[in-house]
């Protein structure tokens, strides 16, 4: 477990990721309380993570599988999203390129929330802007419940003027082991150079 920086999380989300939750709709998203979402990140209390099957930006078809071996950097988020979802993934991208030569060896990969709207040829057009080498994934409405719920996110549209929709969820970046086991979290806002410094040592370990 990444114990320093989840502890941090504690304080930079406890009470946003409270009203991110009891904003939503009933029956919108698992049932969970921000308490219930936090302790199972911190602790391990369930699996995080699994097995999926979706689309990437270029139409094709990726599986879990298809990553093993590299450490991966997973953050559920959509390409409307105005603020927490670009800042994140702006820095993934910083936190790749200051591992230099070792970013070979961690695959970043962008799953959407939103598979409305964040087609492949969307995504084609939106991964890029970060990093050339982070994958977007997308899927039927089926398949992105059930990989969110695999990594215990919370995500649910909410109805905005004009039959428009935005979509609320929590925004963690997920560190998973070369096997597909989950490692731990980084919260949003964390520093690209925070990042390096958690993952550096990872990258170090046995397995290589």
């Amino acid at each position: 477990m990444i114990s320093n920086v989840i502890l941090r999380a504690i304080a930079c989300l406890g009470a946003g990721l409270w009203l991110t939750l009891t904003a939503a709709t009933a029956g919108d998203a698992p049932a969970r309380s921000a308490a219930e979402i936090m302790d199972i990140l911190m602790w391990n209390r369930e699996p995080v993570g699994g097995p999926f099957t979706l689309t990437d930006q270029a139409g094709h078809e990726r599986t879990d599988r298809d990553f093993r071996g590299r450490l991966m950097l997973v953050y559920f988020g959509f390409t409307t999203c105005p603020d927490v979802c670009p800042t994140d993934l702006q820095a993934i991208g910083l936190a790749l390129d200051r591992l230099g030569g070792d970013a070979d060896s961690v695959q970043p990969i962008f799953i959407t929330v939103d598979p409305e709207r964040d087609t492949a040829s969307h995504l084609a057009d939106y991964v890029p802007l970060f990093h050339p080498r982070l994958v977007g994934l997308t899927g039927s409405l089926e398949a992105i419940r059930k990989v969110a719920d695999a990594y215990k996110v919370y995500y649910a549209k909410v109805p905005l003027q004009d039959a428009d929709y935005t979509v609320d969820h929590t925004a963690y970046i997920y560190l998973m082991d070369r096997d597909g086991s989950y490692l731990g979290f980084f919260p949003p806002g964390t520093s690209a150079d925070r990042m390096v410094e958690i993952i550096k040592p990872r990258l170090a370990a046995p397995g290589r």
